[in-house]
């Protein structure tokens, strides 16, 4: 029966995963990522502090530039990245109640609302300011105000940049996801934090879904869940700010080409059913008990593969004003978060 329950979970997880995570060209990659899982989910229990999760970025990180692996493992580990993280959100989704999953998300709008304020505000002006390039500006702005590079690929075309904006503005907004784990985690401690609070921070504070998840379960399973729901509502804005750069571009450049279906985050929706399936008790607690498992275990890989895919030595070539940029912006949205957090009573400590 359990082998029946996990490989349903793995049919209901595929519209997300998609079938070209077990090709022949995927499979050394994600091999390597699994091997860098296990090992980081047995350290991790001699470093509670940081978890599993912060473990395989570590060794990742450290694998990727001590050791330039072959370009079989590229496509596996990039796969890994990303579907295996967006994959882990949906199982993680059958341990949540949807009425809680509302009730959090709705709670959390004028957090999320400061925070893209706050995120476009400092990055026209600042970026302004060091003479950044407008299109960087935006990307770099955007992506620390939502979802990292999921909303820098979203409005991308949209202000037609070209590679290396891209490619700074990725490279930026990542470092400052990278070091997020680190730090949020230890803050948090060191500001004691209750584990609803520490949640609501991280969800708000953190930009991209892998630092985001990485972090807060560090803490616990009440802040990782809280989090989460956080930073999905959060994810769903990338609808309404990618229409408006939209509109502002379209009238620019008289121009249309703007397409909602492209950059919907999908995964949100099956996050959302996962938790209606829950909800009303259609699966055994100790079959979605072990779903939860699985999507904790998929995120220790997705970490693993983002240290694997961090070049150190490419985000410091990219340049210090971008950097500079991404740093000014990030640590608004986390004092911003944290004084509405602190002010508003929005959650007890």
């Amino acid at each position: 029966m359990v082998v029946i329950y996990v490989l349903l979970a793995v049919l209901i997880t595929l519209p997300v995963a998609t079938l070209a995570y077990y090709s022949k060209k995927n499979l050394p990659g994600i091999v390597l990522c699994f091997s860098l899982a296990a090992a980081a989910h047995v350290l991790g229990r001699f470093v509670p502090l940081a978890g599993g999760a912060v473990v395989a970025i570590v060794l990742g990180i450290a694998l990727a530039n001590f050791w330039h692996y072959p370009a079989v493992f590229k496509p596996g580990i990039s796969a890994t990245s990303k579907r295996m993280l967006q994959s882990a959100i949906v199982l993680l989704g059958f341990q949540m109640n949807l009425w809680h999953v509302v009730a959090l998300g709705s709670r959390g709008l004028l957090l999320i609302f400061a925070v893209i304020i706050t995120a476009v505000a400092v990055a026209y002006w600042v970026g302004k300011a060091l003479h950044i390039q407008q299109n960087e500006q935006i990307m770099i702005g955007v992506g620390t105000a939502i979802c990292g590079g999921s909303a820098i690929a979203a409005v991308a075309p949209v202000i037609k940049a070209d590679e290396q904006e891209i490619a700074t503005a990725i490279s930026t907004v990542f470092l400052f996801n990278v070091l997020a784990v680190f730090i949020f985690p230890f803050a948090g401690h060191l500001l004691s934090m209750g584990h609803e609070r520490f949640g609501f921070w991280a969800g708000a504070g953190i930009n991209d879904m892998s630092s985001v998840v990485a972090a807060a379960y560090s803490m616990s399973r009440e802040a990782g869940d809280t989090a989460m729901v956080v930073k999905l509502t959060r994810a769903l804005m990338i609808l309404p700010v990618s229409f408006i750069v939209a509109l502002m571009q379209s009238k620019k450049a008289k121009s249309g080409g703007f397409s909602l279906l492209k950059i919907f985050p999908w995964f949100v929706v099956a996050f959302f059913a996962a938790s209606i399936v829950n909800s009303f008790d259609i699966i055994p607690v100790h079959v979605s008990a072990l779903w939860g498992s699985m999507g904790k275990f998929f995120i220790v890989a997705a970490m693993g593969a983002i240290g694997l895919n961090t070049n150190l030595r490419g985000l410091i070539r990219h340049g210090s004003k971008p950097i500079l940029l991404g740093g000014c912006c990030s640590l608004a949205v986390i004092v911003v978060s944290l004084l509405i957090l602190s002010l508003t009573g929005l959650v007890s400590n």
